[in-house]
């Protein structure tokens, strides 16, 4: 892609992170919908501040601008819960942060030799990670949004086609043992997915599609939140803790029938879709009771390189391996993108869900949560036969 259309494409993720915020009140910018999830108001200052922090006091050693908001924006500075109190009022966020951007747009436009020159810029580099950068957060509104529809659901959607339970029953492709090539390519990918690595895989099969929401139902109904022996000895501890009895986005009306909360609100879940708000113990749970198991991320990235996967890339995927550095990593362009997250605590996620955006949708990406969270618009595909 040319500079041209990569500016583009930054002002194109921008723009959708703005809007998202351009709907919202001073009071709901600021309100933290979920503990986990910072204010949405905050998403936007933090990319304009990292997109200034780059371009304005990293490659033009000047930080004028962003050294105010440093301690606000830098995530390990100010926890979650004090952030919203310390967000500018709403249309002052918004002024600040097209005012900083149209700065950076200049500066982009002007293509200086200390800014071309830049090891950063070295194929466009910056460009892509900053695009890559609001498309994160952007879905990461969206989980916000998400959570703030679901504190006003009243329970009352109607539901005209009511979500049926059945039984798994998914074609298992298989894959050949063999040595296969997994990981990104630079400039796009980020410092996780390098360098690209050799990945020895014995047989296994996988399910072409992931886990719907009616197979979902189907495990809920056979008992599966209260039969221990579906889960790991961390998932039954964390579900007695807890006592959930279905994903994080689901509620049951009146009538007893199930539906689905979105940002927008209430909708009607289609029983093929596939399933999406459940943690890792959920999912590792469920894939034991339909008779399989998560995928070593590698399995499911060779299997998405070979076109096996019918539905990806419409809801996230748990994996059944923690996130680790490949042989070889190096951290760039900052030791913490990825570096605190290699803690045995983070689990991979590969794919992307129905609100991710196309610069981060490739099948090297590597998403990373730690195996309680609901949140996030995640659910399974099942492997079988598994020898990695």
């Amino acid at each position: 892609m040319s500079y041209a259309s990569l500016l583009n494409e930054l002002r194109l993720a921008r723009g959708l992170v703005t809007a998202l915020v351009d709907t919202l009140t001073d009071a709901e910018i600021r309100t933290l919908y979920h503990p986990d999830l910072s204010p949405p108001g905050w998403h936007l200052g933090h990319c304009a501040f990292t997109e200034s922090a780059w371009l304005q006091a990293t490659i033009g050693n000047d930080d004028r601008l962003t050294r105010p908001f440093a301690a606000l924006y830098t995530p390990t500075e100010t926890p979650r819960r004090e952030r919203g109190a310390k967000i500018p009022a709403r249309e002052a966020l918004l002024q600040w942060s097209n005012e900083l951007q149209s700065i950076n747009d200049d500066l982009l436009e002007a293509r200086s030799p200390q800014l071309m020159n830049h090891p950063l810029m070295q194929d466009n580099y910056l460009l892509h990670f900053l695009i890559q950068h609001y498309s994160q957060h952007y879905e990461s509104i969206l989980m916000v949004l998400t959570q703030r529809a679901i504190r006003s659901d009243n329970g009352d959607y109607v539901v005209n086609d009511p979500l049926r339970p059945q039984t798994p029953a998914h074609e298992r492709v298989p894959v050949e043992p063999g040595h296969y090539k997994v990981g990104g390519r630079a400039p796009i990918a980020y410092d996780n997915e390098l360098p690209p690595q050799q990945a020895t895989l014995g047989p296994y099969s996988i399910a072409s599609r992931a886990l719907s929401n009616s197979e979902y139902l189907s495990f809920m109904q056979e008992g599966g939140y209260r039969r221990r022996e579906l889960w790991s000895e961390a998932g039954w501890h964390w579900q007695q803790q807890h006592t959930f009895e279905h994903p994080d986005h689901w509620r049951k009306n009146i009538s007893g029938d199930w539906y689905g909360i979105a940002a927008r609100g209430a909708y009607a879940l289609s029983s093929s879709e596939p399933v999406a708000g459940i943690s890792l113990h959920e999912a590792e749970a469920c894939a034991n009771w339909a008779g399989g198991c998560l995928p070593h991320e590698h399995q499911w990235e060779v299997a998405c390189h070979l076109q096996l996967l019918e539905d990806n890339g419409r809801a996230w995927e748990w994996c059944g391996n923690t996130f680790y550095p490949y042989a070889g990593y190096r951290s760039f362009p900052y030791e913490n993108y990825s570096m605190p997250w290699f803690d045995d605590r983070h689990y991979s996620l590969r794919g992307g869900s129905l609100h991710t955006r196309p610069s981060i949708k490739r099948a090297s990406f590597r998403n990373f949560y730690e195996p309680d969270k609901r949140h996030v618009f995640a659910g399974l595909r099942l492997v079988y036969d598994t020898h990695a």
